[in-house]
């Protein structure tokens, strides 16, 4: 029945995956559009306020929709197209504009141009676009216009537009999906709790701290391709960067550090693409604003009816005043096109500003949105430890349930409460110790600077006293002292019952790891280099650690352990490709940010599968086994076997009895002295002959002995002879009553401990 339900569930996930794909496949076509617009040089002669660009591969069409003006009076100019794909120019089309469009635009009048239609592209150019170049996730890829004064060769106007193709790696639902299973582990970890020994809460910090060392891989000064950053963005939430829409959360943000002091930028829903250093991808290179060696194109007459052109409105002559603003200022209004350049305020560095913009969280929000989510957990938490004691108050109130049950739990909860505060600040102690301090570093808000303080102390603090107890307790008992109450080893579970008990320590190595990593990511924010090396150096010490010390009481907990050591040791050492020094070129890049995606992808799955046999996985599939060969089955089977060739009928007693009597493992748990007077072997042997006794003459109905009965198993009768033996040689139904008596001597006593069998 098992199987065949596995089956039908493995058919339905294959067709609902397959109709996903084809749905997403159809929906999704081979485009390239326009993700973000700004400008590369303060506008003098053109003002963009509307720029969409769209190519379909289908019919090799253009969609645009183009709003802009030209503000200054008879200038003639030539217009330079680029095309940067991967650091790579295969477009790089200039256009005068004195020879196009029979001179309309020669010299360059002032004028508003407002256009939107679909033109067909010639194949000359869009044969050089390669199909790649639609499905590749997260496009590096830029588009350049430049406007440039024939007579002196002065920049008029430059703008620069990012292209995505619509797909990316980071997806809700990768979000949905992690979080999902963050949450039933957390449900099944509660479940688990009553005892400190289950793996399942320690599974619970081992996941969110490799969903956290995901993310902090991306906080890094580093040149990240595009698909690695957006692949981190998936576990930000396990950093407790939450974002809402509408963002009412970031707007409380930005009035309470507009209040305290606060002049960064506030956060803004829009994509921070293209603020991005033109250094970094997904622009690859410091752009230089003058025309490369180009091509000269003709443009046909038809183009110029795609406009409607007027005469403009703005004022022509725009003040130095103006521009500087438009240059400078990193709070434009949204949909206002920006102006980035190497000197403006405005540009996001790589690391933590540019990964928490692109979760529309503004940098010096960053601790506060940290802070907000941490508190709205501890509240939480501390309502469900509230209607616990509410339950223990009613239940003792009304004297529900047994005694002994309501003295149990009186003296279980407060040690399971402080359990779970525990975990709950293991589990946060990563994102407020990076935030906290990288919140130093920024000197925005005093207020967000105190907080960032407080909560620091709080959680070191806290953490500090645990530790001091435990090593307090240490010092005050021997070592097993420390497992031997059970309230205390509850309360202190998660530090200290993952591990053997000469290890008690090892958490320690967690902790320490984490601080030293927010250290590092803070106070080295501007040196990439320096904090690859540190963190790499604390990845290597931490495996190091695993293997020497082989902390954990099971092996399959040091190899995951270890395993998961040795994923964070790989992919920190292959950040070193990303140090922008290095110089790596961007495709290279690309495809090893596409490696260490797929290594913590494995990871992800093979904690999630170890999670599943936690869960009870195992169990069900086991389950599924003995329905499918049932033990009953196979002992009838025996025992039809056994009728076949003459034996004496077993009735459902002798199998009880047999089962019962079974010899189990002897070996003492514990080495305990022995009385020698004890110590005395059992008669296996029969010191005088004895007559075997047939089953005809010993009735199967006695009540006073079940000796000489049939077992099931056919084998089972005679212990001291081998299954080989001839039936001639051994009839079935005979055996010795002393040999029985001690057998059955030694599987009563092998089924107390030794210290029973002395007393």
């Amino acid at each position: 029945m098992f199987f065949p339900t596995i089956a039908r569930l493995r058919a339905l996930t294959v067709l609902f995956t397959t109709s996903f794909l084809f749905s997403s496949s159809a929906a999704q076509q081979d485009r390239l559009f326009t993700s973000s617009v700004t400008y590369c040089q303060p506008p003098e002669s053109l003002l963009i306020q509307q720029f969409d660009v769209t190519y379909f591969a289908r019919n090799k069409s253009v969609s645009f929709n183009i709003a802009a003006s030209s503000v200054l009076p008879d200038v003639a100019v030539s217009a330079n197209l680029l095309f940067n794909v991967y650091g790579m120019k295969p477009v790089n089309l200039t256009l005068d504009l004195c020879k196009v469009l029979s001179g309309a635009l020669c010299k360059l009048p002032i004028h508003e141009f407002v256009g939107q239609d679909s033109l067909t592209i010639p194949d000359s150019f869009s044969s050089k676009i390669p199909d790649i170049a639609y499905k590749i996730p997260d496009l590096e890829a830029y588009a350049q216009f430049m406007l440039t004064e024939t007579d002196s060769g002065r920049i008029r106007a430059c703008v620069q537009a990012t292209l995505s193709n619509g797909w990316s790696t980071h997806q809700p639902a990768v979000e949905w999906s992690t979080g999902g299973v963050a949450i039933a582990t957390l449900i099944g970890a509660i479940w688990q709790s009553q005892s400190p020994y289950t793996p399942l809460p320690v599974r619970l910090i081992d996941l969110l701290s490799l969903y956290q060392t995901i993310t902090v891989t991306a906080f890094l000064n580093l040149n990240y391709p595009s698909l690695y950053r957006s692949f981190t963005l998936n576990f930000g939430w396990a950093m407790s960067l939450f974002t809402s829409s509408p963002p009412t959360v970031q707007d409380a943000i930005d009035n309470m550090r507009a209040r305290t002091g606060g002049k960064l930028a506030n956060s803004t829903q829009t994509s921070p693409v293209g603020l991005v250093n033109r250094k970094l991808s997904p622009f690859n290179e410091n752009i230089a604003l003058t025309p490369e060696p180009s091509i000269f194109i003709q443009v046909p007459n038809t183009f110029l009816s795609a406009f409607s052109i007027k005469k403009s409105t703005h004022s022509y002559l725009l003040s130095d005043v103006r521009l500087q603003q438009l240059a400078t200022t990193g709070d434009a209004p949204s949909g206002t096109v920006q102006v980035v350049t190497q000197d403006s305020s405005n540009v996001l560095q790589a690391g933590v500003p540019l990964y928490v913009n692109s979760l529309h969280i503004a940098t010096a929000n960053a601790f506060m949105t940290v802070f907000i989510c941490s508190l709205i957990l501890i509240l939480i938490a501390t309502l469900l430890f509230v209607v616990g004691y509410g339950v223990m108050y009613t239940i003792e109130r009304f004297n529900l349930g047994h005694r002994d049950s309501k003295l149990e739990l009186d003296s279980v909860y407060p040690s399971f409460v402080r359990a779970w505060s525990l975990r709950l600040a293991l589990m946060m102690f990563t994102p407020l110790m990076v935030f906290s301090m990288y919140q130093w570093t920024l000197r925005d808000s005093w207020l967000s600077v105190l907080l960032s303080v407080i909560t620091f102390l709080a959680i070191t603090v806290g953490l500090f006293y645990t530790y001091l107890a435990i090593f307090r307790r240490r010092r005050s008992t021997d070592i097993e002292g420390l497992h031997n109450t059970s309230t205390f080893l509850l309360s202190h579970g998660p530090v200290l019952a993952p591990y053997r008990i000469q290890r008690y320590y090892f958490s320690l190595f967690y902790v320490a790891s984490a601080f030293l990593k927010a250290l590092f990511i803070a106070a080295v924010r501007s040196q990439g280099l320096a904090q690859v090396v540190l963190l790499l150096l604390v990845e290597i010490g931490t495996l190091l650690g695993f293997l020497v010390l082989r902390p954990h009481k099971t092996r399959g907990g040091d190899i995951l352990t270890t395993f998961l050591a040795v994923v964070r040791v790989i992919c920190t050492g292959l950040l070193f490709a990303f140090v922008e020094s290095f110089g790596v070129q961007a495709i290279p890049r690309v495809a090893i940010g596409v490696v260490i995606v797929a290594i913590f992808s494995i990871s992800v799955i093979v904690m999630v599968f170890n999670i599943l046999l936690n869960l009870g996985l195992q169990k069900l599939w086991r389950r599924g086994k003995k329905e499918e060969h049932s033990p009953s089955s196979t002992r009838q089977d025996s025992a039809d076997n056994i009728l076949e060739k003459g034996a004496c009928t077993p009735t459902p007693s002798d199998a009880a009895n047999s089962l019962m009597s079974r010899a189990r493992n002897p070996t003492p748990d514990r080495n305990i002295p022995l009385d020698p007077s004890v110590i005395q072997p059992y008669p296996t042997t029969p010191s005088t002959a004895t007559s075997p006794t047939d089953c005809a003459s010993n009735p199967r109905d006695s009540a006073s002995t079940n000796l000489g009965t049939i077992l099931p198993r056919r084998w089972s009768i005679t212990p001291l002879h081998s299954p080989t033996s001839s039936s001639d040689d051994h009839p079935p139904c005979t055996t010795t009553h002393q040999a029985v008596n001690a057998l059955s001597r030694t599987s009563e006593e092998s089924s107390y401990p030794p210290s029973s069998r002395l007393r």
